[in-house]
């Protein structure tokens, strides 16, 4: 038996939790029974009823979670790491997963961890996937490791883009990739690929994207330079950019982290990086594409802690809410939204679903691609290389006995007559198009070859939206705006007479861009008789959007100039994302 009173790992491998804190000399037969017993009435886990009951401490529970999957306890502040085993790790990795590397085998690759949680095995997973390291873990409490944390990775020590870049510039494996081009010997960009520079700067790079809550991370080879550039809120911001020479070794390193074929740098490859960042799942999509100058690389940030799929919470005015929530009644039917890529299609879409997201439900999904997983609904993504397409999958939906379908875009004839033959057979349908606005829409659908009658026969509603970015409730502040800005809304300053508008001036939380977070603005166009005969006579859209106006639609710009109103966003946020009626005209 350890000192510490602690029986073999090889004693208490496998055992129940009851059996282990007895062997540790932390609880009696009497009261595991007790444990029990009461589990039985009130369920939950038994080490949190043994906690609430006081009969042992949560780091005795945590030391006998982590015996029971063979991990070893770790007193950290008995041991002195070695700097250059701190090293292998940055310090916004270690406060972002809570680990602390204790030592590392050359040989075997294999570094030690300790963890303060027994079940955080993302946090391994993730050092693997980020670091390519063997990972041996042991368990600490939390106090050692919040003390670990502040010894050894002081936030204000902690190493900036600036200063790994500063590292590249040094080290014998990347520094030979200069001058070469594309004649790199596949062993030498392997070696590259797994420096310590570059993995540093790949992961801190993702981390700071993830924190700062960006959708995007680009980073893009040209004939002079390499940039790297995020986009938070629809917008590009560029980052300190690394050496030219640097390019191929990143765009290595993330396609190993892709299990992707580094090897091949002719053709588009696309991948998959799953990372649990604070203990919430975060997906990265990576897209590699070939171009002149070297592979661009863009990773999509799937973070589903960010997005909210309650749809009294996407932005829509009551009116439309309600208006959408009737829709959603429907037995059958097709409802489309439409906009832009990237104005939050998908959001609305799934927001609408988990709503309809009940046991007596079945809704199939075909998407590209599937952006989240959804417990209760069945998801299909689409692979048009292997012919596997929107219209065969809606084609299979049919066989699979659904009540609610989504088909990720109507891209052509065949999608939409099968979206419609769906929609005829009793099912509601959801899909996307990309046009300007809500009665665009019957437009693009007889381009591409529906018959009016069909469109009429299913088509229940239009939802055309737009994000607007949200003025920083941290540096909010009220201006008056000039007389020029108002004419850009069509607007004389007697019809803003007594209204308020803000701006954000700057500040640290929203780095300094004035804005944080975005909005949704909606256009739902419903299609009654009347609309249905105009489109039945091939009508122009001016006149159905002017009669569908007639009907109470709320356009884009007019939906806009309400969350201005509100003091939501800006003048110029307005201006570059809706049209005004003048534009169509």
């Amino acid at each position: 038996m350890a000192a510490d009173g602690m029986p073999p790992i090889a004693q208490l491998r496998g055992r129940p939790l009851g059996r282990i804190l007895i062997k540790m000399g932390k609880l009696t037969r009497a009261q595991v029974s007790e444990a029990l017993e009461l589990q039985k009435k009130k369920r939950g886990p038994l080490g949190q009823l043994l906690i609430e009951m006081g009969y042992v401490e949560k780091a005795d529970v945590n030391r006998a979670l982590a015996a029971q999957v063979g991990m070893e306890s770790i007193k950290l502040g008995d041991i002195d790491i070695a700097q250059n085993v701190i090293d292998m790790i940055p310090a916004q990795m270690a406060h972002a997963y809570r680990v602390i590397p204790t030592e590392y085998d050359r040989e075997s690759n294999t570094l030690g961890v300790a963890l303060a949680h027994p079940d955080n095995f993302h946090a391994t997973d993730d050092l693997k996937t980020l670091m390519g390291f063997n990972v041996l873990a042991r368990i600490t409490t939390e106090e050692d490791m919040t003390e670990a944390l502040n010894r050894y990775y002081p936030e204000e020590a902690a190493q900036s883009i600036s200063d790994i870049i500063g590292e590249l510039s040094s080290d014998d494996d990347v520094s030979q990739l200069a001058g070469r081009g594309e004649s790199i010997d596949l062993d030498q960009l392997k070696a590259a690929a797994e420096s310590s520079p570059v993995k540093k700067l790949v992961n801190l790079v993702l981390l700071q994207a993830i924190r700062d809550k960006a959708s995007d991370i680009h980073f893009e080879p040209f004939e002079d330079e390499f940039k790297m550039r995020y986009r938070i809120d629809g917008v590009l911001f560029e980052m300190v950019p690394p050496p030219k020479h640097v390019a191929m070794a990143i765009s290595s390193r993330i396609k190993v982290m892709a299990s992707l074929d580094i090897a091949e740098r002719r053709v588009p490859q696309d991948g998959r990086i799953e990372l649990l960042v604070e203990r919430r799942p975060v997906d990265l999509r990576v897209s590699v594409l070939p171009t002149i100058f070297g592979e661009s690389v863009v990773l999509r940030v799937l973070d589903r802690a960010q997005v909210n799929l309650d749809i009294a919470q996407i932005g829509m005015r009551e009116d439309d809410l309600n208006i959408l929530r009737q829709l959603l009644t429907k037995p059958h039917g097709i409802i489309i939204v439409t906009g832009p890529t990237g104005s939050g299609k998908t959001t609305t879409l799934y927001s609408a679903l988990r709503e309809l997201n009940t046991v007596e439900v079945k809704i199939l999904t075909s998407e590209d691609p599937v952006e989240y997983d959804i417990d209760g609904m069945v998801q299909c993504q689409v692979k048009p290389d292997i012919g596997l397409t929107f219209a065969r999958c809606l084609r299979s939906f049919l066989r699979q006995d659904p009540d609610i379908i989504l088909v990720g875009e109507i891209r052509d004839l065949e999608t939409a007559q099968i979206a419609v033959q769906a929609s005829l057979t009793g099912h509601l349908v959801f899909s996307t198009l990309h046009t300007n606005d809500a009665p665009s829409s019957i437009a693009r659908l007889l381009d591409l070859g529906m018959e009016p009658f069909l469109v009429t026969a299913t088509l229940e509603a239009v939802v055309a939206q737009r994000l607007v970015r949200k003025i920083c409730d941290n540096c909010k502040e009220e201006y008056e705006p000039a007389e020029a800005q108002l004419i850009r809304l069509n607007l004389r300053p007697e019809d803003v007479s007594g209204r308020t508008f803000f701006y954000g001036k700057g500040c640290e939380y929203c780095n300094h861009t004035g804005y944080r977070g975005r909005r949704g603005i909606f256009e739902t166009m419903i299609l009654d008789d009347d609309l249905r005969e105009l489109i039945m006579k091939h009508t122009s859209t001016a006149v159905l959007r002017k009669e569908a106006r007639k009907r109470g639609m709320r356009t884009l710009r007019e939906a806009g100039l309400l969350t201005l109103f509100d003091g939501v966003t800006t003048i110029e946020e307005i201006v570059k994302e809706t049209l005004s009626l003048d534009d169509f005209e």
